[in-house]
């Protein structure tokens, strides 16, 4: 089946406004000409959580209005005009539950500081909405899902209207070693909206790109290592990497569950940490609503500045004092501390323990997806993808899949070895002789970035170059919470800083990240350069 009859087919790249739902479409009302006025009138870019509950509030918006707008959005902005491919599908029950969120405000119940504000969440997280759950697979095109993920679950608990699902590197990023991010057989290749020509990084590109562009309040992407934070940091946005098991994993395509989580992408601290707080599972160390946000100083924190990898760009290295010292203008004490020899080879000794996760994970998941979907197995992904080469496969291969399929079961001695020099490496001897050695609260390093050329036939360069600071990696692997803040600009490309805390301390991270924002206000909106 080629790609475009796939989409026909599914209706995945729709995006109608009318609704086909867990009703019949005709039981749905069309927008009513008040609440397509309204939308009209509404400028959605750039406004924060709390801009737009305001407007909520004060009646010159409501939920539905919102809806529409943003679809309207999403309609000119990543299927016409920059063409940014974020957005995988559009929820057709989108409207409906919006419209009863409204009634819900209008009797009195307001659930939250989400109440009635449209979210994307990437196309790995399952809903119970009227639409499959692919990571960005042709093979998952007609899965289909009776209940939400947990995570999805508490978002419409907490009153979000779930937009639909965003574009993503397929399988997360993990089908070969010469991938492009933001590629997907079912979405095609999302793009930069800073510069369209650019990559948008990482496996959660599609809630990053969406997110920068305001094509939805936040957005939810996941992570196994960086795929949160790379392309928030490239995409000029705030994201967070929670401590492993704050969000619940269950009902997400998996990679490992030792090391995936889903995390916020916002435009803002505060819009972080308050989608976090939806989504969590348990209250953070310490509360981190607007108000504690902005009362935070850092005065008297003492933070861990780690410096440049090799391979970072000569104008990040060159503005790394000047992003310590918004730090030091604040009070926190800066202490340059030197990464332990074991955390130069985590990334690298990762790679063979995802390996064997991977196949056992995903082998799992298959077991469980419904729907008449064909393949029920790591090696029937496998064969699916060679009878789909075309379009599979027409920029990189899946060596990563093929290498997986080799690979015992978890008992495996191998693997247990792998595993436990894995975790040594990246906590015992990496992160905890950190934090312990040098008694920092936090540490900090420079994020990637500036974005590079999307390249079809080398693949990503600068991830496998080495450009991910290893504190990045070694958070995602021993399950530290990590936050990205903007930073500033290079060539009008966005660049950010990553801070990492102690497991359960991602309160106390988010307000050190509210802090530097404040101090910087670093972000703008992206410019859409196309040459």
């Amino acid at each position: 089946m080629k790609r475009r009859e796939f989409l026909g087919h599914t209706g995945v790249a729709s995006l109608t406004l009318g609704l086909a739902g867990a009703t019949a479409a005709s039981d749905i009302p069309p927008p009513s000409a008040d609440e397509t006025r309204l939308a009209a009138s509404i400028d959605v870019v750039e406004k924060s959580f709390a801009e737009l509950a305001a407007a909520l509030a004060a009646g010159t918006a409501s939920s539905a209005s919102l809806t529409l707008a943003y679809l309207a959005r999403i309609d000119s902005v990543d299927r016409a005009g920059p063409t940014l491919r974020s957005v995988i599908a559009t929820n057709p029950n989108a409207l409906a539950i919006a419209r009863a969120l409204d009634e819900e405000r209008r009797a009195g119940r307001v659930r939250g500081p989400l109440h009635g504000l449209p979210v994307l969440v990437m196309d790995n997280i399952e809903t119970l909405d009227p639409l499959p759950t692919t990571a960005g697979s042709l093979a998952l095109a007609t899965a289909r899902h009776d209940a939400d993920a947990p995570l999805a679950a508490r978002l419409r608990a907490a009153g979000a209207v779930v937009l639909g699902k965003a574009n993503m590197s397929e399988w997360a990023n993990f089908r070969s070693v010469h991938s492009v991010s933001g590629w997907s057989g079912v979405g095609g290749q999302t793009r930069n909206p800073y510069d369209v020509r650019r990559n948008p990084s990482g496996s959660s590109a599609g809630p990053a790109a969406a997110a920068a562009a305001s094509l939805c309040a936040g957005a939810i992407g996941t992570e196994t290592d960086g795929s949160v934070l790379a392309p928030a940091s490239i995409c000029g946005l705030v994201g967070m990497k929670p401590t492993l098991g704050l969000v619940s994993g269950v009902g997400v395509v998996p990679i490992s569950p030792r090391q995936d989580t889903a995390g916020p992408m916002t435009r803002s601290v505060t819009d972080a940490a308050l989608l976090l707080g939806a989504i969590a599972e348990r209250p953070l160390d310490r509360p981190a609503t607007p108000a504690s946000l902005e009362e935070f100083r850092v005065r008297g924190l003492r933070i861990g500045v780690v410096a440049p990898p090799a391979s970072a760009h000569l104008e990040v290295v060159r503005a790394w004092e000047d992003w310590q010292r918004v730090l030091k203008a604040e009070g926190a004490i800066v202490v340059e501390v030197r990464e332990p020899k074991p955390l130069a080879s985590v990334a690298d000794d990762e790679f063979g323990v995802l390996l064997w996760e991977f196949k056992d994970a995903i082998n799992a998941y298959l077991g469980r997806v419904r729907g008449k979907v064909g393949v029920s197995t790591l090696a029937d992904l496998i064969e699916f993808n060679r009878r789909h080469a075309a379009e599979e496969m027409p920029i990189f291969g899946q060596d990563l899949f093929e290498q997986a399929q080799t690979k015992g079961d978890l008992r495996s001695p191998d693997y247990l070895k792998a595993r436990a020099a894995l975790d040594r490496a990246a906590d015992r001897d990496g992160l905890a002789a950190l934090f312990s050695q040098f008694k920092v609260d936090v540490l900090m390093a420079p994020g990637n970035g500036p974005a590079e050329l999307i390249e079809p036939v080398w693949g990503d360069h600068y991830e496998n170059s080495g450009g991910w600071p290893a504190i990045g990696s070694a958070a995602a692997i021993a399950g530290y919470p990590s936050l990205t803040v903007p930073a500033g600009f290079i060539r009008d490309l966005p660049v950010g800083v990553i801070f990492v805390a102690p497991r359960q301390r991602d309160g106390l991270l988010l307000h050190v990240g509210h802090a530097y924002e404040r101090a910087t206000r670093a972000r703008r909106a992206p410019a859409y350069r196309s040459a």
